[in-house]
């Protein structure tokens, strides 16, 4: 048994590591990692059998400005172990070799199912805190937003500059991963990028039925959230948002928590994620 690591461009690797998410969780990387889009703030650490991927726990750079500070943070995703290598210890020792590689962060997270709830706290995790914002919509208008088709180089380049020139600001913003976010934006949210040429700002939401679920805003200096969510027209009735507001101004907040998902989280960093209501953007999670 070895743990591999830093293997993105190993094809062989790759592949195995592909066929096991796929058997896990239904998920294809080769796509992003073709695009460009898989770069190294997202690091696979897989238990390698005879050459195969076996078992797994990605570690991702989710670094955040929060308060207006920088903190190192690294977000565990991915785990999953081969049905015919279960309950030999793997897992455990891929978090013991991360254990290594991170202790130079301000907090390390993860967002795990409630079969695991007993398994984290061993590594030191405790549940934390997330909160969730939404209020009604009073909109007016029709609306000035255009989608913008997430296909190829074109409008991936127009949503890769918007993401690196935007100055709009939330209370947890996470910095310099701009891959995590096209793993969404180039597949399972292609359809969900929208552009408003008046305000040169980019939305990326959720729509169905009145109800927006907002997950991200990439704006120019002096565009604010209202100005964003008014561009979306009179058909919106009621506005979720995917991260925390700067301004909570108007929403309201409450303790968030999905379904068969419990946010674990070890650090400083996390300390004042209860007093100060916020949670890890929507479109951070890996």
């Amino acid at each position: 048994m070895t743990i591999e690591k830093h293997y993105r461009d190993n094809k062989a690797l790759r592949n195995s590591f592909n066929r096991l998410a796929k058997e896990t969780f239904g998920l294809d990387f080769e796509p992003w990692y073709q695009h460009g889009f898989w770069t190294d703030s997202y690091d696979p650490y897989s238990v390698v059998i005879g050459g195969e991927v076996v078992a797994n726990v990605s570690l991702n750079r989710t670094d955040m400005i929060i308060g207006g500070q920088r903190r190192r943070l690294y977000q565990l995703g991915t785990v999953m172990t081969d049905k015919a290598h279960r309950h030999r210890g793997y897992i455990r020792a891929i978090m013991e070799e991360i254990e290594k590689d991170t202790k130079d962060a301000d907090g390390v997270y993860l967002f795990g199912g409630d079969n695991v709830l007993s398994f984290y706290p061993k590594f030191g995790f405790v549940p934390g805190e997330e909160y969730i914002y939404t209020r009604a919509a009073e909109n007016q208008g029709s609306c000035r937003m255009e989608r913008i088709p997430m296909d190829g180089p074109e409008g991936w380049d127009r949503l890769s500059k918007a993401m690196a020139e935007s100055r709009f600001e939330t209370a947890c913003t996470m910095a310099d991963n701009p891959g995590l976010i096209f793993f969404y934006a180039s597949q399972f949210l292609s359809g969900c990028v929208y552009h408003d040429p008046q305000l040169d700002a980019f939305a990326i939401a959720e729509i169905e039925d009145g109800e927006m679920l907002l997950h991200s805003v990439f704006a120019p200096e002096g565009v604010s959230l209202e100005d964003v969510i008014a561009a979306f027209g009179g058909e919106i009735k009621r506005v979720t948002l995917g991260f925390a507001p700067a301004d909570p101004a108007g929403f309201a907040c409450a303790p968030y928590h999905e379904e068969d998902c419990t946010f674990f989280v070890m650090g400083r960093a996390f300390d004042d994620f209860g007093e100060k209501r916020l949670r890890i953007p929507s479109l951070s999670h890996a």
